[in-house]
């Protein structure tokens, strides 16, 4: 293929109707035919990392990472300059690829060249576009002035595809923006390539230009602190503060005064007039997660601040306007709390006026690798290693598990799994590869129901490498139960003792001698 033809072909791409992500592919995947090399990969610049957009030729997880400019030299002397950019093979430099090249899974990357390329859009350092090929001698001079000439294409298929995303939202907001909020946001905590979470996205888009409360539902761990933050910064109230109360956390005696407030000598130790959540949130947003938690007594006044905008600090004589969006979320089912009588069915109807149910991990296909991408690179960089990833058997693995602590299970999997390789004596200037066996899903597995566990399925979360006692097996079972019970209730150590019936103090204990807390 000459140089006009990929030219052309890049072109084509430029006017035909392509979704994003289609559009970048393609882009990617006509340079990698174009300079046959071993892989390419499209980045962009977000503070003081790059994130890939589009690659062909690296691993599955490779969407999911953050290159640090700082930790990879290679890149930032890409972003530094105008032009080709290009490493010989004896180059010193770090490769920020090494170890992820697809089909030599955790191989460290033979002698090579590599060449990139800084992206300007409308004036500004928008990202880079690398090549890297296993041949010595593969981007000579020739080369190097084809991708410079290649520039103008490249760059103009990354402007068009942000003049999509800027109409795509246009539209979905009914044609304006709302006040306060960017004109073009790519959010880089969401990762995600299902269906599911796309669109989820675009809901979150129309819904949040209203002013209607929104209720979150999901499982623990999904994440929904992440997108109760989209969507204030897609509201009018962007500008302003979004406030998080974790009502779990909230002892009833103190719930009402950290809410709304509390006047001087209001009760002993009230010294001062105190603002509560409501008036810290005043013009923006306030985030009520694990709503379900509050007490029935708290539930009234919650109920008469969303219907009348008013508040009444405690111990005061007047009632204080106040305009506030609520956005609340739970892991629990709500419905079933106001049939219980734990919850109020007047507030549970004001506060569900647009409920959105965020898809666990489980149901979200790739997405458990993109996620497990990001977490690698965040331990690699804190660990201090040359390089970290997955062996094959690894990413199966984590398909394979049905994730019932869904994100947070899965941080915690990776960054246990990394900790575990290098106290086993792993290389840090070598290539780490995290084999099946170090993510422990198996011992994670808990059987499904409430049910009673059974000896069998006790035994199985002990290793069986040689037979273990009774006290180990005890202290394994009850390690496991406080993991699952503090899981199922997002860390919050009180909603955990519930569960497992024991004295808070108690728990606290136990969970010190199991070598669960400092």
């Amino acid at each position: 293929m000459t140089t006009s033809a990929i030219h052309l072909l890049l072109l084509t791409d430029l006017v035909a109707d392509l979704p994003v992500a289609v559009r970048l592919q393609r882009l990617v995947g006509s340079l990698r035919a174009y300079f046959r090399c071993g892989a390419v990969a499209l980045l962009k610049l977000e503070d003081e990392h790059l994130r890939p957009l589009a690659v062909d030729g690296l691993v599955n997880d490779a969407l999911g990472r953050r290159f640090a400019v700082k930790d990879h030299p290679r890149l930032g002397a890409i972003l530094q300059r105008r032009g080709v950019t290009c490493f010989h093979h004896d180059s010193v430099l770090p490769d920020p690829y090494d170890g992820l090249i697809a089909g030599r899974v955790g191989e460290p990357m033979p002698v090579h060249d590599c060449m990139g390329m800084a992206l300007d859009v409308e004036g500004e350092r928008w990202g880079v576009i690398t090549l890297d090929a296993l041949e010595i001698g593969a981007f000579d001079a020739q080369a190097q002035s084809a991708l410079a000439q290649l520039a103008c294409a490249v760059e103009a298929a990354v402007r068009v595809t942000r003049l999509e995303a800027e109409i795509r939202g246009l539209r979905l907001s009914g044609g304006t923006w709302p006040a306060g909020a960017p004109v073009q946001r790519e959010d880089s905590e969401i990762l995600s390539q299902s269906g599911a979470i796309t669109h989820l996205l675009h809901e979150l888009q129309v819904v949040a230009d209203s002013e209607l409360p929104v209720l979150l539902l999901g499982e623990t761990g999904v994440g929904k602190e992440l997108f109760a933050q989209r969507l204030h910064r897609l509201s009018r109230q962007a500008g302003k503060p979004l406030v998080h109360v974790n009502c779990a956390a909230l002892p009833e005696s103190l719930a009402e005064s950290e809410l709304f407030g509390h006047a001087r000598g209001a009760f002993s130790g009230a010294v001062n007039d105190r603002p509560g959540r409501f008036e810290a949130a005043e013009g923006g947003t306030l985030f009520l997660d694990e709503v379900g938690e509050l007490p029935l007594s708290i539930q009234a006044k919650l109920l008469r601040t969303l219907q009348n905008g008013e508040i009444q600090r405690l111990g005061a004589d007047q009632p204080r306007r106040v305009n506030v969006r609520v956005i609340a979320a739970t892991n629990r089912s709500l419905r079933e709390h106001v049939r219980d009588g734990s919850f109020r069915a007047d507030l549970y109807h004001r506060l569900s006026v647009y409920p959105i149910l965020i898809p666990p991990l489980r149901e979200r296909g790739n997405d458990v690798l993109l996620l497990a991408g990001r977490f690698l690179e965040l331990n690699r960089a804190r660990l201090g290693l040359r390089s970290l990833r997955l062996s094959a058997e690894a990413e199966g693995a984590l398909r394979r598990y049905s994730w019932p602590g869904n994100v947070r299970e899965l941080e915690h999997v990776v960054s246990r799994a990394a900790l575990k390789a290098v106290s086993r004596g792993a290389d840090r200037n070598e290539i780490v590869s995290l084999s099946a066996d170090m993510l422990d899903l198996d011992a994670l597995e808990m059987p499904v129901g409430t049910g009673a566990v059974s000896d069998q399925d006790i035994c199985a979360t002990v290793s069986t490498s040689r037979l273990p006692s009774m006290h180990e097996v005890v202290e394994a079972c009850q390690r496991q139960a406080i993991q699952q019970a503090l899981a199922s209730h997002e860390d919050n150590w009180a909603a955990a003792a519930r569960q497992l019936e024991l004295d808070p103090s108690n728990l606290h204990k136990l969970a010190r001698r199991l070598g669960l807390k400092a």
